[in-house]
């Protein structure tokens, strides 16, 4: 074991060294000796925030074979690209990707920039998105910190400080030990240690290549960082949701307001989202239709990151044409291919099949 900070040569050799022979094999990573496609670094990347490499694989092989450049994915409608985008969450992230499209194939001809500043300059990329970008797919020497590699450093210079207050101090050592050769590669071995090696828990740090160098480990805390601060409890808020059909077996649907939470998405009306119950008469004020509405048994519920929803869910057939409000009317049958975000998908089968 050791006491010392570990160097940059030593755990760039070693790591590098362990992901030549280890590496994962991601559809959006290259093959070993080929150059990165910016335009699958960038699509992964946006995609695998917040987000799992199992989940996104299907949606990545699809979005490619549906779009196979940044310039097809510019030319194609907003409302196509969210109804792909359906089941990945944080639907913000789909309209700026297509923003970030539309920029790249307006502003840099098609070629995404290489510099970390420039990258920051397009919608929807960040710092860790700009950093993984520039290094991944061009080679430059920055330093993308996600949840793996954060984990990485912090068991390896055993940062005690708790999450999110230790972050600077993270993306500090891992800037430093960044090397200028194969920063790239340098950055995915560490996302794969990560995920592999330097799990959360029970770490396996019998086969780390950083054993050896890993201050947390040679302290006995390596499976207790990073440490996090306690997190607050989620609130709950409450609305109603309003199944509104018609005979011929439709269901009205509208689209939200384009900016805030499921901007732009289609959605089954509803009251707003609040933290009290509503009463009859508030809750018929905000429905999008005069009709003789049932209450279903039961209640559908859904969890945002920043909190709890629970939906009580209204049924009634609409008596006459819809005025003042703007929507569409689906058949049932075409409820899976309207692009519908999951809560919505919830509220469907919630009035479909209880």
């Amino acid at each position: 074991m050791t006491s010392k900070r570990p160097r940059r040569v030593d755990v760039a050799r070693r790591i590098l060294s362990w992901y030549d022979r280890h590496r994962r094999s991601l559809p959006w990573r290259a093959a070993p000796g080929e150059q990165a496609d910016p335009y699958r670094v960038w699509l992964s990347e946006i995609m695998l925030q917040q987000t799992t490499v199992a989940a996104v694989g299907p949606y990545f092989d699809a979005f490619l074979e549906r779009w196979p450049s940044v310039e097809a994915l510019a030319a194609t409608p907003l409302d196509e690209v969210l109804a792909a985008w359906a089941g990945l969450g944080y639907y913000a992230r789909a309209r700026n990707l297509h923003a970030c499209a539309q920029v790249v194939s307006r502003e840099h001809g098609g070629r995404f920039p290489a510099s970390e500043a420039e990258l920051l300059a397009l919608p929807g990329i960040g710092p860790y998105t700009g950093a993984a970008i520039a290094a991944i797919a061009f080679d430059q020497p920055a330093s993308p910190v996600d949840g793996n590699i954060e984990r990485v450093i912090a068991r390896l210079f055993a940062v005690e400080a708790a999450l999110p207050a230790a972050k600077p101090e993270i993306k500090r050592l891992a800037t430093r030990l960044t090397p200028k050769d194969r920063p790239g590669d340098f950055a995915q071995a560490q996302m794969d240690l990560g995920a592999t090696i330097c799990v959360p828990r029970a770490p396996k740090c019998l086969l780390c290549p950083l054993e050896t160098l890993c201050l947390g480990r040679a302290a006995g805390m390596a499976e207790s960082l990073p440490r996090k601060a306690p997190k607050a409890d989620k609130p709950t808020r409450q609305g109603v949701a309003f199944w509104l059909t018609k005979a011929d077996g439709s269901v009205f649907l509208r689209r939200r307001p384009p900016r805030g939470l499921l901007g732009g998405m289609i959605e089954v009306p509803s009251t707003e989202w609040r933290a009290e119950g509503w009463s009859e008469g508030e809750a018929l004020a905000q429905a999008p239709a005069a009709a003789a509405w049932d209450t279903l048994p039961g209640r559908v519920r859904h969890t945002f990151t920043h909190f709890h929803l629970e939906l009580e869910v209204w049924s009634a057939q609409a008596l006459g044409p819809l005025t003042e409000q703007e929507g569409q009317w689906v058949a049932f049958d075409a409820l899976g291919s309207a692009g519908l975000p999951s809560v919505m998908k919830k509220i469907a089968r919630h009035a479909l099949w209880g």
